[in-house]
């Protein structure tokens, strides 16, 4: 594995914490009523879309999914102006007409959580041709969930980037359950990047809990990809701790049981690099608990921003609708 510098370690921690942070917010905000529709939360994830987000470019694009607030922190999304868009303030990202599922910022390279799974994966195509096309050395990482990968956009959209050798990074999130339907109802294969060789590209599972790993692959499939070599495969071992979403009865403990959220629980990707930071004495545990304050302050602002903005005036609901 690759030697990672200082600066590295604590950016990952740091985005980790922004993340769990803004998750925990708004499950206490959900249950308030401040937000309206859906909220699919990342809670326990947060290594996948850390690890990879910090090695790409400002420049380079990513896919999310309706899953995405943990996508788009790592990506560098304002907190304040996603917190808006949860609250449907029109000083959100879209103006509060997208709510969670719909967070976007093309000048982030932010193409756009979607809601409807596998959807995102097309769109990654897209943007993968339109850099090859350029002439430019961007690539696209693509977030997805297992169950999208018996979709069939998966299929062809990893056809497609094969076969024109398009820089594109398939980040497969692979956190057991879709909905509520355990991997094993759903497929025989219990390694989703076994696919891979179908399409004649690299495909590897790491584990999801493990920033350190997930970076470091990230960052060989970021070399492939820049060099005109074509898509790559990743398939991360997570898991959810809260349930499909926040209306979930009981967090998802009709169809998993108590003790394997808690198994997964202690297998917490925080924890796990904090306690490496302060074994490597990269950081003291005063500064980590200062750090902590910091970003749980981050959050409170931006939640007093999205408490303070107002809401879309009726006569503006047809503005920005593309038919």
């Amino acid at each position: 594995m690759m030697k990672i510098d200082k600066e590295t370690l604590l950016k990952l921690f740091t985005t980790m914490l922004k993340i769990r942070y803004f998750e925990e917010r708004i499950v206490d905000l959900y249950a308030r009523g401040l937000v309206p529709g859906l909220a699919h939360l990342y809670i326990g994830e947060e290594a996948i879309a850390s690890g990879v987000c910090a090695g790409l470019r400002d420049d380079d694009y990513i896919t999310s999914t309706h899953r995405g607030h943990g996508h788009v922190i790592a990506k560098g999304a304002d907190l304040k102006l996603m917190m808006a868009e949860l609250f449907g303030k029109k000083t959100g990202y879209c103006k509060g007409k997208g709510g969670s599922m719909h967070i976007a910022d093309m000048e982030l390279g932010i193409l756009g959580a979607n809601g409807i799974a596998g959807a995102g994966l097309p769109i990654a195509l897209g943007s993968g041709l339109s850099g090859k096309l350029r002439g430019t050395d961007q690539v696209t990482a693509c977030f997805f969930g297992d169950d999208a990968s018996n979709n069939g956009t998966f299929h062809e959209s990893l056809n497609l980037a094969s076969l024109y050798k398009l820089p594109v990074i398939f980040v497969c999130e692979n956190n057991l359950y879709g909905i509520s339907v355990g991997q094993e109802k759903q497929r025989l294969l219990q390694d989703i990047a076994l696919r891979a060789a179908n399409y004649d590209m690299p495909g590897v599972v790491v584990d999801g809990n493990d920033v350190l790993e997930v970076y470091n692959t990230t960052i060989k499939a970021v070399k492939r990809g820049r060099a005109g070599e074509g898509p790559s495969l990743i398939e991360c071992k997570t898991y959810r701790w809260r349930g499909h979403h926040e209306g979930d009865p009981n967090q998802g403990r009709r169809y998993r049981t108590t003790e394997e959220i808690e198994s997964w629980k202690k297998k917490d990707p925080i924890e796990r690099l904090a306690r490496k930071l302060i074994e490597d004495k990269f950081i003291t545990k005063k500064k980590m608990d200062a750090l902590k304050k910091r970003v749980l302050k981050d959050i409170e602002e931006a939640v007093a921003y999205a408490n303070e903005s107002e809401f879309p005036a009726l006569e503006e609901m047809y503005e920005d609708v593309y038919v």
